[in-house]
């Protein structure tokens, strides 16, 4: 019997933990019915009644199937790229940097190409030279 207390306190702490967790890394946007603060002295004193108030009535739902945010009326948050590499901009940033670097770097390799056939037509050959 004594492990079985043993396990229902240790889900009721993960739960809690992860109320917690979500509760204060919740953006403002997410955060219903009550301020974060009250939240979270709820998920604290209501052992297992307050971490799941939490999760049923006191924050927005993720997108996706099972979630509620892409519903019409909504008030979620527009989706934003988590990383630099998932944004549209930043990569087409990207393409247009590394085209004009190599549009650089060709007009350079060029230049100098032209200066050494110039050099070379400006040297005087050992065909011109009167033998002696």
């Amino acid at each position: 019997m004594a492990r079985l207390y043993v396990l229902l306190f240790l889900a009721q702490v993960v739960l809690a933990a992860s109320a917690l967790i979500g509760c204060l890394s919740a953006e403002d946007g997410q955060v219903k019915a009550l301020p974060r603060l009250v939240w979270v002295l709820v998920i604290l004193f209501f052992p297992i009644v307050g971490p799941i108030a939490w999760f049923v009535a006191g924050r927005e739902r993720p997108d996706g199937p099972l979630g509620a945010a892409g519903t019409a009326g909504s008030t979620a948050p527009a989706h934003r790229p988590v990383a630099p590499d998932d944004d549209p901009d930043f990569l087409a940033s990207l393409d247009k940097r590394s085209r004009d670097e190599d549009r650089e770097r060709l007009q350079r390799r060029q230049d100098d190409l032209r200066r050494r056939e110039e050099q070379l037509r400006d040297r005087p050959d050992d065909r011109d030279r009167p033998e002696v």
